[in-house]
């Protein structure tokens, strides 16, 4: 699957990626690649193949929930695109 230099950008701009024209046409590629990758793995008949969670057993992988300090709220909201106050501030979902 070919991609548009147009996608691309897209893509940048929701990943908050500043790309320039060279990087744009070099992840085009690249990506376009991994799409093509993809597509030859869809071909695979995999009806009879049982669904699995992880390819490794894991096993009480929790821990023990406790208190403890939390980052600086000026560190969290630094890469915030937008901010209204001490909130990130997102796009509303909700008619």
């Amino acid at each position: 699957m070919k991609l548009s230099h147009e996608q691309v950008k897209h893509i940048a701009h929701l990943a908050r990626m500043g790309l320039d024209e060279a990087e744009v046409e070099k992840f085009r590629s690249q990506v376009s690649a991994i799409l093509d990758s993809f597509e030859i793995l869809n071909q695979v008949d995999t009806t009879d193949v049982p669904a699995a969670t992880h390819s490794v057993v894991q096993q009480n992988i929790f821990r023990e929930d406790r208190m403890q300090a939390s980052y600086p709220q000026e560190d969290v909201l630094a890469n915030a695109p937008e901010r209204e106050g001490s909130f990130f501030k997102v796009q509303s979902i909700l008619e």
